[in-house]
């Protein structure tokens, strides 16, 4: 668990990390590459990790370098079959399907699981590879599929929420070694779907319409392995602007893409947070020529590692307002504002003055995250898709629980800007999308504690006290329900 004691404005600067969203598809479509791949600034996280253990249980070699690639190679083309006890742990390792079915001619999935946010049906994946030849049934929880040739095909992916991610990287990636041309309409157009394709094409696909609802395919007989940079994770970067701000800090981000950013940095001068470009941002002239990126690493245990990564991304600088003004906000597919940070500005604007009200379009159930920000002091009412938020002048430190990888991203935040002490348990959700995420906050300025989730490391505060002199009991309650002592009024240490 974290224990978190707030009210620490940010400052300093940090670097963002590559994106998980498009590691992870990238990582799957190194199963149809021949010869090696190497993969570079790929975060080390838990996400990772487990596709790396399930890749490897398809017969490839993966090793983890010292400058954060990673190096890998199809060492066994014989392994079709994606275990239950890998897949049921993220479901992002359903993006395997379609890269075993093309190249092996046979895949065998679990059907996945992953972050409790909502109805996430893998009916369009299914309906796009089938749309390509293949036959599907599912048993026993196992997707099996089996294909002598992928052929090209017409194929429309549009859903009842909008298109589905993941569902075109796993037949973008099936159709790159079907025979003839395949044409997906209503594509999802994410930068990491853009990453992935551009991925493609490196390796000898022909993909083009990238970032558009058309993707155009011919397919090729063969890919080979190439070296390839993962672009900056987009989430990562609006969760720390949105630390800087809730925080009232200044906070410079360095390898932050700014056309992945358009939806949520307008949301957030919206709300009043000042973002501009830091006076040492490389100019359009420095990125043509690829400037130098910083070397080596900062001193001392609490510093994010600095990566030797030629970075050409502008520095982006943030500044809190003295005021945070109410916004309505709706998160929807690219360009939209993401799912994905829609938990993190329900956050911030738990504190900004007025009513909001925050709709999810992509996921309208992802909002767990809301009765854990009550007990924080917020003003939360439910209704169908939307939150409404009146604005709080502080909130106050409580225990709280992470349901999901955002959930905990937001109760983290806004414990940075809650009064005293703010416990947040299941931390492992975090580890799930963010690489040590309280060694940047930490860095920053931030009083971030991980330690082990037992009744006696709960802060006094988050104790309630009982009036017979006996020793705190952890009732994990608010600081304003604690009850007074016989013995001492002295403030606590």
């Amino acid at each position: 668990m974290f224990v978190i004691r707030g009210g620490k404005p940010l400052h300093g600067r940090v670097r963002v990390d590559g994106a998980k969203n498009s590691a992870l598809p990238i990582m799957a479509a190194a199963l149809m590459a021949d010869g090696p791949t190497l993969l570079r600034d790929v975060p080390n996280l838990v996400d990772v990790t487990t596709l790396a253990d399930l890749l490897r249980s398809l017969g490839m070699r993966i090793e983890r370098q010292p400058d954060r690639s990673l190096s890998m190679e199809v060492i066994d083309s014989r392994p079709v079959i994606a275990e239950y006890e890998l897949v049921r742990k993220m479901r992002a390792s359903f993006c395997v399907l379609g890269p075993l079915l093309a190249r092996r001619g046979r895949a065998c999935v679990s059907l996945p699981g992953g972050c409790n946010i909502g109805d996430r049906p893998i009916e369009l994946h299914l309906k796009g590879l089938r749309a390509l030849g293949a036959e599907i049934r599912v048993e026993r929880g196992y997707v099996i599929a089996e294909v002598q040739r992928l052929h090209g095909n017409r194929i429309y992916l549009g859903g009842p929420f909008g298109s589905t991610v993941t569902g075109t990287c796993n037949v973008m990636c099936a159709a790159t070694l079907a025979e003839g041309e395949t044409i997906i309409e209503a594509a999802a157009c994410e930068p990491e779907v853009i990453d992935l394709g551009n991925m493609l094409n490196a390796m000898g696909a022909k993909i083009s319409g990238l970032g558009t609802p058309f993707l155009r395919i011919e397919g090729v007989d063969r890919l080979t392995g190439v070296e390839h940079t993962v672009i900056p994770d987009r989430i990562e970067a609006a969760t720390l602007i949105i630390a800087a701000a809730i925080t009232g800090g200044c906070v410079e981000l360095e390898n932050v893409n700014l056309t992945h950013m358009t939806a949520v940095i307008e949301k957030l001068r919206e709300i009043g947070v000042r973002i501009e470009l830091a006076d040492d941002s490389p100019t359009p002239l420095d990125q043509l020529n690829a400037i130098d990126a910083l070397l080596g690493s900062l001193e001392g245990d609490a510093t994010p590692t600095r990566h030797n990564v030629a970075d050409d991304h502008p520095v982006l600088r943030i500044e809190a307002p003295l005021e945070l003004r109410a916004v309505d906000a709706t998160a929807l597919p690219y360009p939209g504002l993401p799912t994905d940070v829609q938990a993190q500005f329900m956050s911030l604007l738990c504190l900004a003055s007025g009513i909001s009200v925050v709709t999810d379009k992509v996921f309208p159930d992802r909002f767990l995250h809301a009765a854990e920000l009550v007990r924080l002091g917020a003003t939360i009412r439910r209704e169908g898709p939307s939150a409404i938020i009146s604005g709080a002048r502080q909130l106050s430190g409580a225990c709280v629980m992470a349901s999901d990888l955002r959930a905990s991203a937001a109760l983290v935040l806004a414990g940075l800007a809650a009064e005293g002490a703010t416990v947040v348990k299941r931390i492992y959700h975090l580890d799930r999308g963010y690489e040590s995420l309280e060694r940047k906050l930490n860095f920053l300025g931030a009083d971030i504690s991980r330690i082990e989730d037992k009744p006696e490391n709960m802060p006094r505060s988050l104790c309630l006290t009982e009036t017979t002199g006996e020793p705190p009991v952890s009732f994990h309650a608010p600081h304003f329900l604690k009850l007074p002592t016989r013995e001492s009024t002295k403030p606590e240490s």
